[in-house]
């Protein structure tokens, strides 16, 4: 008997996911990862210190696209760059939370001809769009 894979995290869930810590508060176990654009994740960081809450993985038998969604000339390392589910490099994204305050973090893994590099961005509601993906 198998079981289906879960749907994938949608605009809302993401913005109802999106916990950023009360002004002037410092999580002592997720403040290496607060970053407003994508970074790579610390070698040096315990990865116990967060909880998967869900994907943003499709399941599909194809290979999810590779194009980004940037409308107002943003571009991936952006700060303001849109988190648009179902495109890339959020249609290959994990979600998960800080287990000392809950604030959300995007994780996914970059795969380049000589390197492997874990990413992570916080999850910011303001961010987060609805706009179809590219077909």
């Amino acid at each position: 008997m198998s079981s289906n894979p879960p749907d994938p995290l949608g605009p809302d869930d993401l913005r109802r996911l999106a916990r950023p810590a009360p002004p002037g508060t410092s999580c002592t176990g997720c403040a290496a990862l607060v970053c407003p654009g994508w970074e790579s994740l610390p070698g040096s960081f315990d990865t116990a210190q967060l909880q998967r809450l869900g994907s943003l993985r499709v399941q599909a038998d194809e290979e999810p696209p590779l194009r980004e969604y940037h409308p107002a000339g943003s571009h991936g390392w952006s700060a303001d760059a849109p988190i648009a589910p179902g495109w890339f490099p959020y249609n290959r994204c994990e979600v998960w939370g800080c287990r000392g305050c809950g604030r959300a973090f995007l994780r996914y893994t970059e795969y380049g001809g000589y390197y492997v590099d874990e990413r992570i961005r916080e999850l910011r509601a303001e961010l987060v769009v609805d706009v179809a993906p590219p077909a």
